[in-house]
């Protein structure tokens, strides 16, 4: 009973946010999604990343550990994802970059600071900093039939990941009126990102949603399944591998349909990856959050 209390206690804040934004829109309130996407993306979020590693009491080790377990896992979900596709005959262009990003952002860091505290945040940003860098360029170029990794480097949040691990590992920090302008500035990106995800579910206009929750499903065990065993063959200690599985395993992620709207795509079918997972996580986080507590 205490378990699932516990449980209740971290996702119900994560999903009632996303239903603000939800309901939000369908009362018929405005919400500039794109002015609030970019003041997140290029502002709240990199400082987020930023302060979250500075202040981060992470070992060197760990943090090595963790990061190429990310890669690693990352990389056995594109090969899986690859597979699936072909086999079942899908367009890659539609099918393969939702299969492969989940919404590490908007879901994984909100959880990961709900379950584990600001050190389970800390490690969730590594995973994320991961997600993000092979999104913005193997996601773009399969999405859009060309890419660079140029376009990656010129992300605020891939440089807030770089001078971040740089003063983790140097031990430096800012002066405090620095630190606590970047804190604040970070602190809105949480409770943006999730209001946000529940206004971009409101606008998407899904189509097949039963084939979408059977490849959501699939999304699931085999995302997780693979971040275990790169878990696993790291020796993650019992946090960072708990926040690899649940970031790897978030849902599809709303950028995926973004980018199959702006590179003509399928983006109808994506936006029923995106709803339809979604929905599922209400069910399968807390399942897998009992599991890894």
């Amino acid at each position: 009973m205490n378990l699932v209390l516990t449980v209740l206690e971290i996702v119900a804040p994560v999903f009632l946010l996303a239903l603000i934004g939800f309901t939000w829109v369908r009362t018929g309130h405005e919400y500039r999604l794109e002015f609030v996407t970019k003041l997140t993306m290029t502002l709240s979020v990199p400082a987020l990343i930023f302060t979250a590693l500075v202040k981060a009491d992470i070992e060197p080790a760990a943090l090595s550990a963790l990061s190429l377990a990310s890669v690693v896992a990352y990389g056995g979900v594109t090969i899986a994802a690859w597979l699936v596709v072909k086999m079942m005959g899908l367009d890659s262009r539609t099918y393969l970059a939702p299969l492969i990003f989940g919404n590490t952002g908007n879901l994984g860091l909100p959880l990961a600071l709900f379950a584990f505290g600001e050190a389970g945040l800390s490690y969730a940003v590594v995973v994320f900093a991961a997600m993000a860098l092979w999104s913005f360029t193997f996601g773009v170029y399969v999405t859009a039939g060309g890419g660079s990794l140029g376009k990656a480097f010129k992300e605020p949040l891939v440089w807030a990941t770089a001078l971040g691990a740089l003063f983790l590992w140097r031990g430096w920090t800012l002066p405090p009126f620095a630190m606590n302008t970047l804190s604040l500035l970070g602190q809105i990106a949480i409770p943006l990102m999730l209001i946000t995800l529940g206004v971009a579910v409101a606008r998407l206009h899904p189509h097949g949603l039963g084939r979408a929750a059977l490849m959501s499903l699939g999304k699931v065990v085999l995302c997780a399944g693979i971040a275990a065993l790169a878990g696993l063959w790291f020796n993650l200690a019992p946090v960072p591998f708990a926040v690899l599985v649940v970031q790897v395993a978030t849902p599809v992620a709303v950028t995926s349909y973004m980018l199959a709207e702006k590179y003509g795509a399928d983006s109808d079918a994506v936006a029923a990856l995106v709803v339809s997972s979604t929905l599922l996580s209400v069910i399968y986080l807390p399942v897998l959050l009992a599991l890894l507590i």
